[in-house]
């Protein structure tokens, strides 16, 4: 971070107003938009996509493993900040050379991909959506590091309200308007566009500043390896290691069965008679817009009630909202249905998820935060995609509803484990 981090000038109304008409408010809405664009892109429009070709349910599932690379980026993130990219990183500096060659390798991947038929070469069409998760990824990471090095601690609360309108745009983008897209134009047409509107974010980069280097990133090229082991052993030498493992496999159960069903939730759109611009309607628009409603309700409850009765509560009500989509399997085609199931859905997705940022932020050591929470994010999505790409067997293997009812039992380990936690939190949490 820049070594103006108390800066006077940020504090108060003013210094807000400041913060936010800075010019790096305005690079971070556009970096955001463009963070947000393929996530969906390489998820759930990509599965949608598969599903309308006839592409049978088992291989979707597998094809959701692609972006394993939003799972696994802390491995490579090291990397990323020990080494510039040879002259983009010598014109434009460390941060903005890796994102031109992310948002680059994004712009050229969706393109190729775009011009692909998944019937015709599966495994092409695969390894294109693995490259585009991939680079979106890498631009993740960099992204985070941006923000943080760019302006002092006191802007950075309107650096990360920029930064998020502009990711829930690019969500709403590659969730909705592409699915219009597709529905009048084809999904050429669709990844097409996607692709033209990557170039908002490649632009921002260009005409943003560098962050000035500081003698902490100097200090972190000198031993790697200790990147990745001193924040290990600080997190289990704080709690011990059956508590600290605990932990670890309470994170990575809390929202599996929200997870579990994210990969078979386009295609079961489509197969109980809704069409694509219905769901980019309820879905992609009306839903993302639920969901915020639900991340500031959680929000608000963790300002007043203790985060172990939050917990269970946004468990059970991931989990319960899971059987709101029985209504959509008794009742194909009705949009009642369909926006009942959604609202429930993300509105407990957004609420679970603001609850779950405020735990895994308290378990965090203050000089190791980036890592360890990095670290306890790929944790909390890991075992849901896991089983999310075998979803399509086990729903081929029985039905849609018998899928949403296993998904819904599966919070049960969860609430065990956090049975056994509780009064292991108590001090830290309560």
């Amino acid at each position: 971070m820049n070594a103006d981090a108390a800066d006077p000038g940020y504090r108060g109304w003013s210094g807000l107003r400041r913060a936010f008409a800075s010019p790096a408010a305005a690079t971070l809405l556009f970096l955001g938009f463009g963070c947000g664009l393929p996530f969906l892109l390489v998820g759930n429009t990509l599965s949608t996509w598969l599903r309308d070709e006839r592409i049978d349910l088992a291989a979707i599932g597998l094809v959701s493993f692609v972006s394993f690379s939003y799972v696994f980026k802390f491995l490579w993130a090291p990397l990323v900040d020990r080494y510039q990219v040879p002259y983009l990183g010598e014109r434009f500096g460390r941060r903005r050379g890796w994102l031109l060659v992310a948002q680059a390798v994004l712009v050229a991947a969706l393109v190729v991909l775009a011009h692909q038929d998944p019937n015709l070469d599966l495994q092409r069409f695969v390894l294109l959506a693995g490259i585009v998760a991939f680079a979106g990824a890498t631009q993740d990471t960099v992204v985070d590091a941006y923000r943080v090095e760019v302006a002092p601690l006191a802007a950075q609360a309107a650096l990360a309200a920029t930064y998020t309108l502009g990711y829930r745009w690019g969500l709403m983008f590659s969730g909705a308007a592409v699915l219009y897209i597709a529905e009048l134009g084809g999904w050429q047409a669709a990844y097409l566009a996607a692709a033209a509107f990557m170039l908002l974010p490649l632009g921002a980069t260009l005409l943003a500043r560098e962050p000035a280097s500081d003698a902490a990133r100097t200090a972190r090229e000198v031993d790697l390896a200790g990147a990745f082991w001193e924040p290990l052993h600080a997190f289990f030498l704080r709690r011990g290691l059956v508590v600290a493992l605990a932990l670890l496999v309470f994170v990575g159960l809390f929202k599996f069965p929200d997870q579990m069903i994210g990969v078979m939730a386009g295609p079961f759109y489509l197969d109980t008679g809704y069409t694509k611009a219905d769901i980019a309607t309820v879905s992609k628009l009306y839903g993302v817009w639920v969901g915020i409603g639900g991340a500031f309700l959680g929000g608000a409850c963790v300002a007043f009630f203790g985060i172990r009765r939050l917990l269970l509560v946004a468990a059970v009500a991931v989990a319960a909202s899971n059987l709101a989509f029985l209504l959509m399997a008794q009742h194909p085609s009705e949009q009642w249905a369909f926006f009942a199931a959604i609202t429930a859905d993300n509105l407990s997705q957004g609420f679970a998820g603001t609850v779950l940022v405020a735990f895994m932020s308290g378990l965090t050591d203050p000089r190791f935060t980036a890592t360890q929470y990095a670290l306890l994010v790929s944790l909390a999505n890991l075992p849901g995609k896991l089983v999310g790409g075998f979803s399509g067997y086990i729903v081929e293997a029985g039905s849609y509803s018998a899928f949403f009812l296993l998904s819904a039992a599966s919070v049960v380990p969860a609430l065990l484990l956090l049975a056994w936690l509780w009064p292991r939190i108590a001090e830290d949490r309560a």
